[in-house]
């Protein structure tokens, strides 16, 4: 997960969504995400 920019990641985030894959594949997403504190600057930034 390290090696994805911030952008890859976000667009991994809402395919995995869209595709359905499974609880722990977002999860582990969704823990980058918090990590690198990208969700906030993507939910206020839309």
């Amino acid at each position: 997960m390290r090696y994805l920019s911030d952008e890859l990641l976000l667009e991994t985030y809402f395919k995995a969504k869209e595709l359905k894959l499974s609880d722990d594949f977002i999860k582990l997403v969704q823990q980058e995400l918090d990590r690198r504190s990208i969700w906030d600057k993507y939910t206020k930034s839309s």
